[in-house]
């Protein structure tokens, strides 16, 4: 079962990886503490992963279940768990999007055989739009809300564990929590404001650590290059730059998304390297933004080097270990691609466009 939903959210977000990559490249380069600033460009940030990127995904799933109106109606009904919430809703769209679907293709169904020659076009446009509609009113009263709560108890599971010194463990909620994108609102409104505090007094804070460390996406992605489906490894190296150098975290996400139990590889990675943070006493002085390997040098305290560098380098490898088992160490890649469902194999003409 986990097999095949693996297999349905790969569906729907191969065909969009090009997208996830210009928004990757777009960030590392544009914003504040990226690359080259520009305002300007970095304008394009927010709406890119908050609004572009789930639709996409909406749409593509939506066509997997029924076609073109499903994609049509499937993109409709992600426009409402966007604005529901106002985080990216990665986790909205893979549900709703299919699901607004699957109703209609049950609709399309029930008319087929009920209407009058001629008017099957007003049918079907009425139907899709009435579907669409309500589905996206949907995404704003109840899947929005949803993800707030989820997000709202993972800080504060995380902040229980962080406050019971069981660190290591805090792993196995936040590496889940981040590849639903929901990253920033464990980083900056639960780790952030408690390593501040503690840095104060101590002048340095492990907690900085705990969800930034570019060391398990690192290792995940080096597996997919060397052991992943055949038609993916292309667009490792470039995430892995995105990742590591530009210290883009999402870029990685779909990664995770695409197989499920590579989740474990993650959890194992972030929670070696925050063991080594501590047995060394490594900590950081600010949060590093991005997570990138530079900004982490940037705010290392004089001395402590070797904990930081240690910390990354073993989650790295432990990820990578943990992540290349998972993926069989490569048997199976060639034939995997072929396999997929139709959506795989055939590129959305939006995913195209974007």
């Amino acid at each position: 079962m986990i097999q095949r939903f693996g297999g349905h959210l790969a569906g729907m977000i191969m065909p969009n990886i090009g997208a996830f990559i210009a928004w990757g490249l777009i960030t590392a380069l544009f914003i504040p503490t990226g690359w080259l600033p520009n305002e300007d460009f970095a304008a394009l940030v927010d709406p890119i992963i908050k609004t572009l990127l789930p639709i996409l995904i909406g749409y593509t799933g939506g066509r997997m279940v029924h076609g073109q109106r499903g994609a049509v109606v499937g993109a409709v009904a992600t426009m409402g768990v966007v604005v529901g919430s106002g985080i990216p809703m990665f986790l909205g769209a893979v549900i709703i999007g299919p699901l607004a679907a699957f109703i209609l293709k049950l609709v399309d169904d029930f008319t087929a055989e009920r209407i009058k020659a001629g008017f099957e076009m007003l049918v079907d446009n009425f139907t899709a739009g009435v579907v669409g509609g309500a589905m996206a009113l949907a995404g704003v009263k109840a899947i929005g809300p949803v993800v707030g709560t989820v997000t709202d108890a993972a800080g504060d599971a995380v902040a229980w564990l962080v406050s019971h010194n069981l660190l290591p463990l805090a792993s196995a909620l936040i590496e889940p929590a981040k590849v639903l994108f929901l990253n920033n609102a464990i980083n900056h409104g639960v780790l952030g404001p408690l390593g501040v505090a503690e840095a104060v007094q101590h002048g340095k804070s492990i907690l900085f650590m705990l969800e930034s460390n570019p060391g398990p996406g690192l290792g995940l992605l080096l597996a997919y290059l060397l052991f992943g489906p055949r038609s993916l490894r292309p667009s490792t190296p470039a995430a892995m730059i995105i990742h590591f150098l530009g210290g883009i975290h999402e870029i990685y996400f779909p990664y995770v998304l695409m197989k499920p139990r590579l989740i474990l590889a993650v959890i194992a990675g972030g929670a070696s390297g925050i063991l080594v943070f501590i047995v060394t006493g490594a900590g950081l002085v600010a949060t590093p933004s991005p997570g990138s390997i530079f900004a982490y040098l940037a705010v290392t305290p004089k001395g402590g080097w070797f904990g930081v560098i240690a910390g990354i380098v073993v989650a790295t490898l432990v990820s990578f270990a943990v992540a290349s088992a998972l993926l069989g160490f490569g048997r199976g890649a060639k034939d995997e691609p072929e396999q997929g469902t139709p959506a795989e194999t055939e590129p959305s003409p939006v995913a195209n466009e974007a």
